[in-house]
């Protein structure tokens, strides 16, 4: 016979899988083809929960250049615009400019935001341009052949780097958060990860903060790092490469809001500046 208590219990553990796993509105269909273990899809639903939750779905634009991160086209159902390679931020302040009742927020890899985009980046946030960056950082070029980025820890082996990154040929990775953060025009600057569910909602806490501080006109770019995986990349599984993260990588990027709207202190300007 069955049990009517435990048909209930199992009933009930059926339909919050169905709610905890029903895609948002705002996800394609599109079956998404990153390699096992890469973070860009968890990144690619919790963008997009924010935007449904928020209701911002038909206000809001994109913006992604060249990497991986142009997969997002495929996936993200909201109006995108493709950028040359590191020109995201600078699209970006364009469309935010001339529509500025839209929702605007770029999607970047560390080899196209820390490496060739540095300069379209660091004006960009100097001007505290009133929009979301979103900053995937793996520590490696992903779709090119695993070349070194600026982003590659010391010691990191790489295509272009099969010795591993020495310092005195190749400089020292950039912590691009670290480095933004006293600009002026920097409003909100966190790095994250998805690794976990313990991560995934912090990631996506961070990206609502975001979100609404532009909604809000807050004034300022909010800007959101996230550290995720490339195991092909990195010649690891994706198990491995989550324990790379915890061991080797969280040290060096720590996790955590390292600009907050509360700890903002404008700088003074004297008659001189004015």
């Amino acid at each position: 016979m069955s049990d009517p208590i435990l048909e209930g219990v199992q009933c009930e553990l059926l339909n919050e899988m169905n709610t905890v796993w029903e895609k948002t509105d705002s996800l394609m269909d599109t079956p998404m083809h990153y390699c096992p273990g890469c973070g860009h899809s968890v990144v690619h639903r919790l963008i997009m929960e924010v935007v449904d939750e928020l209701d911002i779905r038909g206000k809001t634009v994109g913006v992604a250049p060249v990497g991986c991160s142009v997969f997002a086209y495929n996936y993200l159902n909201v109006d995108m615009q493709q950028a040359a390679h590191g020109r995201a931020t600078a699209v970006a302040t364009g469309i935010k400019r001339v529509l500025p009742d839209r929702i605007v927020f770029t999607y970047q890899g560390d080899g196209d935001l820390a490496a060739i985009g540095t300069g379209e980046t660091i004006h960009t946030i100097n001007r505290g341009e009133n929009i979301v960056i979103i900053f995937i950082n793996n520590g490696i070029y992903g779709m090119t052949g695993g070349q070194m980025a600026p982003t590659t820890l010391v010691g990191g082996k790489t295509s272009t780097s099969v010795f591993g990154r020495d310092t005195s040929t190749h400089g020292y990775p950039l912590r691009i958060a670290e480095m933004i953060a006293p600009l002026p025009g920097a409003y909100y600057v966190t790095r994250q990860a998805v690794i976990s569910a313990k991560h995934v909602r912090k990631t996506k806490k961070a990206l609502t903060i975001a979100f609404k501080n532009q909604i809000e006109g807050k004034g300022g770019v909010s800007f959101v790092e996230v550290i995720s995986n490339c195991p092909s990349g990195w010649k690891m599984t994706p198990l491995q490469s989550n324990k790379w993260l915890e061991d080797e990588i969280f040290s060096f990027y720590e996790l955590g809001d390292i600009k907050v709207p509360a700890k903002i202190k404008k700088p003074e300007i004297t008659s001189t500046e004015q």
